[in-house]
């Protein structure tokens, strides 16, 4: 059975009668965390241990919002699907990046899920303070009007949903409006130890 079948499994159990009811956790207390309370694990050796774990790589977009507000895109690993049951889907971003502000304006975005030819396509995206559309062929997706980017494996079209903190990133939760995938057979861009697979 695959993720979806899974999920779609869960589902109707949890809808069922003999489900057993689920309590909601209580809200933790949040604070800042002290200097004396943060683990001793080296940056380095997180990014180093946590590069073994293969991920997709997408690119975020947004629509333009006005003539200080052009369209946004960013390259990202750290995407998933959340929920089935409304359709939900997060990515996580950093808190110091300068594109996401003009995604959170535009209130919607759209995930562009690259294929193993588009290592460049991701670098262009990667960059910071340049026109990052440049000669880029793209139009626009169908809900949101955010950049649908071409030659992708796939789009989703969302809406932001809600917007939780983790750590030095937020993490970005979309509500599908819209998705679709190409038809061809072509391998995902994966990431992994640093390079592109």
């Amino acid at each position: 059975m695959g993720h979806a079948g899974m999920a779609a499994a869960a589902v109707r159990y949890l809808r069922s009668a003999d489900a057993p009811p689920v309590a909601a956790l209580p809200r933790p207390e949040l604070r800042c965390v002290r200097e004396d309370e943060r683990a001793p694990i080296p940056q380095a050796e997180f990014r180093r241990v946590l590069g073994n774990f293969a991920t997709g790589v997408v690119v975020v977009t947004a629509p333009a919002t006005g003539a200080d507000d052009p369209q946004a895109g960013f390259a990202c690993q750290s995407f998933s699907s959340l929920s089935l049951d409304p359709p939900l889907v997060a990515f996580m971003v950093g808190r110091t990046s300068t594109t996401w502000p003009r995604i959170a304006r535009a209130g919607v975005f759209c995930v562009n899920v690259l294929s193993s030819g588009q290592g460049e396509l991701c670098r262009a995206f990667a960059v910071s303070g340049a026109d990052k559309f440049a000669g880029v062929t793209y139009d626009a997706a169908p809900v949101s009007g955010s950049p649908r980017l071409a030659g992708t494996l796939a789009w989703i079209d969302c809406t932001i949903h809600a917007v939780h903190t983790g750590g030095d990133h937020l993490i970005v939760v979309g509500r599908v409006d819209a998705l679709g995938a190409s038809d061809g057979d072509e391998a995902p861009l994966l990431f992994h130890k640093g390079r592109f697979l």
